[in-house]
Order: structure tokens, then sequence, then C-alpha cells
């Protein structure tokens, strides 16, 4: 286990982002004040829990995906309050458990570690200090995310200690980097794996990311068309020893039919040669909980985002000379569903796979699937004895008295203000009450994207709704919360002197254009790529995504009041492949609203009400390009050379605009920020 003294060091190298005031933490950083069954201190438990034990087969299944930071858990939200130590004492009752039963249980991730949370951001490179937290989990498959390649230092981060750390356990089938010292591409992690599990079965598993064009150039991305013809690929597929099941684990929406998914290009690739070998597929970066049925032997499994969910998944019926492990473990309940799809009005069924090479209509595999809740009750109630007071081990606290460690070396926890109310980017209406775009962003920008040698000129401040990833929930608006809700570090330009009239017609253009995959939220919303201190300029998104994909399958979240046990509370409401009851605690969904692409604020205009004779046009670097485009077509003639920052870039960003405004607005209350009850409806 990786303790605090340890990280001391690493923040003695690498410190604190621009953005921290001061670091400062404990004087005695090698001390575990934390030794009580608790998470962080701030955080709250659930008051919902599961209803039945979990269904234990031949081989089990572990999943996380999409972590992006948020190893701390979420602090004002009781569903996943659960912290990263949490989670390590869990995965050590699991695998007990296993042992116990005498079966296989295999834990897996599918990358995006960071990106969204202070505990992965606020250093230089991101997750410098949360890795070394993420690795108290030993997995067996562990995969790759874009998140991981934006950018050339995180990119060599991943490649010099997080794949060094798993070794070939991180297998990173498609995607290569710039070897410095030969001047060679290689890849990031293994190629792919051949492992016998502790039982026997024995397993080839591949790590494949989706057909992502937006990575640094230090690194290499191959499309799953080419990847598959490569002759190492199907040596692998024809290895010379037994395979009794192939895993693919990618970065890569699970549902083939989903735009952007190569899984379907993969699963054809293998059933093509091995039609007879069950396929299991792990996925990722939708951000959504969905079971998908390939068919009688293959299915897959996304299990969400941002600790908020914990896949498990278990089946039986794997026909292997080789196992050992026990088909129908005693004492507890076993899969029994086959994999046949009656849930899921975009089955895979119809996704084009042809028949010729599959042979599965006598499969002996029966499936079930889990989406756990990420918080301590959960845990505690499937850990062996399910009694919170024996739930913890020595490592999950120590893991939690490190984050809590970092998160004050990191002064995540300095508190800028107090949030009146709770904004939410898809519980509401655009244009309603507590829409975070509607009621408080264009305020926001109006007062704070000022350059004061030009703060008499009226102006657009025009940024995409993409920018925004979280909920900013009623309470203690922090450090970390300006990380938690605006990540990202896209820096304001503007052409000077723009008509009105021009200027005006802006905004409705770049939401009537056909989405361009720059991380909106009607599109690929889940892509972005910083352009502030990269040390090699990269090119722009292509789009990923299809509508298809938009509105989630499980719509979530939700911090609530203690209710009685036949009230729901808010959370997750999933219908996938199998139907609508792999939510382990159920929850009542939160409505969901499309919202626009771009929204505007604007600044300095007549006092009267009258329209301006010209305005300074600000917007994102992010999409500056789109922008130009549109002006042309309006019959403006401007250029990149008519673009410049309006405000510095090192200095004042989208991830800036927030925290000013809370420092100048939301002071009431403070230091006593009363917290409400997050999104609730």
């Amino acid at each position: 286990m990786l303790h605090t003294a340890f990280f001391a060091g690493l923040l003695g190298l690498f410190g604190c982002a621009s953005a921290c005031d001061n670091c400062y933490g404990p004087s005695d950083l090698l001390q575990h004040p934390r030794h009580t069954h608790r998470m962080q201190p701030e955080a709250l438990n659930a008051t919902s829990l599961p209803t039945r034990p979990l269904e234990w087969g031949q081989l089990n299944f572990l999943h996380t995906t999409d972590t992006h930071g948020w190893l701390e858990g979420h602090l004002k939200e009781q569903n996943y309050g659960a912290d990263w130590g949490d989670f390590v004492s869990f995965t050590a009752h699991l695998k007990q458990k296993a042992d116990d039963l005498d079966v296989d249980l295999l834990l897996i991730d599918t990358g995006d570690l960071h990106d969204g949370n202070g505990l992965s951001d606020a250093t230089t490179p991101d997750g410098v200090l949360s890795n070394p937290i993420f690795e108290n989990v030993n997995y067996d498959v562990l995969t790759i995310g874009n998140h991981e390649l934006y950018l050339a230092n995180v990119a060599y981060e991943t490649f010099f200690n997080f794949s060094t750390f798993y070794g070939d356990k991180y297998i990173t089938s498609n995607v290569q980097i710039l070897n410095s010292a030969t001047g060679q591409y290689q890849y990031i992690g293994q190629q792919y794996r051949y492992f016998t599990t502790q039982h026997g079965l024995r397993i080839m598993a591949f790590g494949v990311l989706y057909d992502f064009t937006g990575n640094t150039i230090v690194t290499k991305v191959t499309k799953a068309a080419d990847l598959v013809k490569q002759p190492w690929f199907t040596s692998a597929i024809n290895y010379s020893q037994p395979i009794d099941l192939f895993l693919v684990a990618g970065h890569n929406p699970i549902r083939p039919t989903a735009g952007g998914s190569t899984f379907g290009t993969l699963y054809n690739a293998i059933k093509k040669v091995r039609p007879n070998v069950p396929i299991q597929a792990f996925g990722g970066h939708s951000h959504i909980r969905d079971f998908v049925v390939f068919d009688s032997m293959s299915t897959g499994i996304e299990s969400g985002r941002y600790c908020e969910t914990l896949g498990f998944l278990s089946l039986s019926g794997i026909q292997s000379s080789n196992s050992t492990a026990v088909m129908q473990p005693k004492g507890v309940p076993n899969p029994t569903t086959r994999a046949v799809s009656v849930g899921s009005s975009t089955a895979t069924t119809s996704a084009g796979f042809p028949s010729s090479t599959t042979n599965t209509s006598h499969s002996s595999l029966v499936y079930s699937r889990r989406y756990l809740d990420w918080n301590r009750a959960t845990f505690a109630y499937h850990a062996t004895g399910s009694q919170d007071s024996t739930f913890d081990t020595s490592s999950g606290l120590g893991v939690s008295s490190d984050i809590t460690a970092i998160r004050k070396e990191l002064n995540l926890t300095a508190l800028y203000g107090c949030a009146p109310e709770t904004y939410c980017f898809s519980c509401r209406p655009y244009g309603a009450d507590g829409n975070i775009f509607s009621s408080l962003l264009p305020t926001a920008l109006g007062a704070e994207v000022i350059n004061t040698t030009r703060s008499t000129i009226p102006r657009f401040i025009i940024i995409n709704t993409g920018s925004i990833r979280f909920d900013l929930v009623q309470g203690p608006f922090t450090y970390d919360d300006s990380f938690i809700v605006s990540p990202f570090t896209d820096g304001f330009q503007y052409i000077a002197n723009v008509p009105y009239a021009t200027a005006s017609q802006v905004l409705g253009k770049l939401d009537s254009e056909p989405g361009d995959g720059k991380r909106d939220l009607q599109g690929s919303n889940f892509n972005f790529r910083s352009l502030t201190g990269d040390v090699c300029p990269d090119a722009s998104l292509d789009a990923m995504f299809s509508d298809d994909i938009l509105r989630p399958r499980s719509l979530i979240r939700g911090l609530h009041r203690r209710q009685s046990s036949t009230t729901l509370t808010p959370g997750y409401s999933t219908k996938d492949d199998f139907g609508d009851d792999g939510d382990d605690t159920p929850h009542s969904p939160l409505p969901y609203y499309p919202q626009p692409d771009y929204i505007q604020g604007n600044g300095s205009f007549p006092t009267d009400g009258s329209s301006p004779a010209a305005v300074d046009l600000i917007f994102l670097d992010f999409f500056a390009d789109d922008v130009l485009t549109i002006l042309t077509g309006l019959g403006a003639e401007y250029s990149t050379a008519d673009v410049t920052y309006y405000l510095d870039p090192k200095a004042f960003t989208t991830q800036t605009y927030l925290p000013a405004y809370t420092k100048q607005f939301w002071q009431a209350n403070v230091p006593n920020c009363p917290t409400g009850q997050g999104v609730t409806k």
C-alpha cells in the first residue's frame, strides 16, 4: 500500500496547479487520523440499500470505467459517497469470497482516469497523485482511455509509470507512443494478454480504444478496421494454446449500434475465426450503464462513470478441460439468464452481424449482471459478513487517509463561497429555474469575462455547453468543485468590434450547425482536449457519436432526503438487453432534458435596452475555427489574423470564471454554507 509520505515527496516534485493559491497540509503526513469506519470526512452514507445478494458463477467480474479522478467519492451525494479506500476493502472481501466459493473473480478497468476532479487534475501532469491511489487495486486487465492521450505529458506519465506498474495487465492493442530514446513508436501497454485464471480458465485479452483522432501527436491510435488485419492480431486469435474465453476491454461504447463504437468490428473479426469461443466485452467512454447481447455466448457490459457505478458480471457454463471452478457455487444465488435480448429497443441482434460466423444455438452459458451504486452501504451489504463494523481493511483505511491528506495538500477543500441553490445541466429544461446553462452561466460570464482595457465595450461571450461536466450543487463551492463542474482550461479569444447585426447571429448558427464532435452536450460530449500546457498542439476531434447515444439509458444522480423504505430515492434507473432489473438499488429516474450546444452571456450593453453598433465577439479557442467559418458564411471577412486572446489563457480560462463569480457574489453564509438536497427532480 502507498502511504502519504510517498505522496508528500511527489508533491514536492510536481506541486499544485497554478490555480491553487497555496499548498498546505498536516505537519505529520505519516499519521492516519481516520481509523473509524467512514468514507472521506465530508461524505455521507447512502440511505437506500440493495435488496438482493449478488449471483455468483463460474467466472465473475468487477468492472470500473471512466473514474475521471473521483477517487474521493461524491462528497455531496449519498448514493455515491464511498472513496477508493472503501473500494480497496470491498475488493479484498470479494476476492476472499471468490476463494471460499472456488470460483474466479477478475477486476477490469476501461480507462479515463482523470479530467473531472481536483484529486487528479490539480497537479501537473494530471494524475500524478491520483494514479498511485488508483494502483492500490490489483486489477487483472486494464486499458487506456482517450483522456490519457490528449496531452503529451499525461501520455508519457501513463507510459512510464502507470503502464509500468501494471505490467502485462495493461493492454493497449491499438495505442502506441513515440519513445524519445529510440525514435520509434511502441505500445504504451501490451498488445494482448494470454493468461490462466486461478481456477484454470485460459483467457485471451485485448484492450482497444475507439477510433480516437484527438490524441497528442506523440501518440498513435490504430483504427479497429486496420487493427483486426494486423498479423499479430490474427495470430493472437489463432493462438497456439487453448482459449476458453476472449476478453475484450475497450474504452469504447459497448453497444455496437452506438455511433463511434468499434466493438462490432472486433466481434466480427474474432467470431469469423473462433465462432465457438465465448467473448466477454467491457466498454466505457459513453458514461452510461448498459448491458448488450452480441449472441448467445457473447455479451458486453458498460459500468457508468465518475465512481458512481461498479459493474458486477457473472457467468457459468464455460466449457474448459482445464477449469476447476465450481459452475454453481453453493450458498449463494447463481446466474440463470441465457444471452437473449429482451429489454432494449436497440438490441444488438439487429446490428448486422453475419449469422454465418456464429454457431451458438447450443450455448450452455448463463449470465447475471448488476450495477452497484458506489457507496459504503452497498459495499458492506455485499461484503463477507455484510457488517459495516468489520468491513474496513487496513489497506482500505490507509488509502482513505492518503486521499484525505492529498486533498489537504492540494488545498481542494478551500472554500470559495456558498452556492445558493442547485444548478443542474440535464434535470431541468433550458430556460427553467435551476438550469445551469440559462440560470447561472450567462450571468457569470457577463460578470467575470472582462478585459479591463475594453471593459466599456459591449461584448458577447459564447461557450459550448460541453465545457460543463457536472451539476453545481447547493452548498460549499470549493477549489475541488471548480474542477468537478468545469474541468477544462479553454481560453477566451475574440474579434474586436464586430457589427452587432453580424455578431448577434453567431450563437444561433453555432447551435443550428450539425454536430462536429467538439464536446457538445448533444453530440460527442464525452470528448475534450485541453489547448493549454501541451508541448505539442493537437488536432481537433472528429465526431464520434450519433444521436442514439445522447439520451442516457440510465438517468442519473441524486443527493436525497432520508425516506421511508417504500419510497424510491432518485438515481439510476436502467434498461438494457436483459431488462430493467440490473440496478442493484432501485431508484426513481431523474428527468432528462436536452440542452443547447452553445450559450451566450453579454456585458456592458446599453442600459436603455438598445442594441450597440458593434461588440467584442468572445468565444473559446476550442471552437474558434467554427466561429470564423460562420462569420465567413454571413459575409464577414475575418481570418485567424483577426483573432486574439481576450484574456491571458495562462491566467484566465473556462476553469476560472465560476470561482471568480463565487468569490464575488456567493459570500452569504460563508463559512457555514447551508447544504441542499442535491439533484432530486
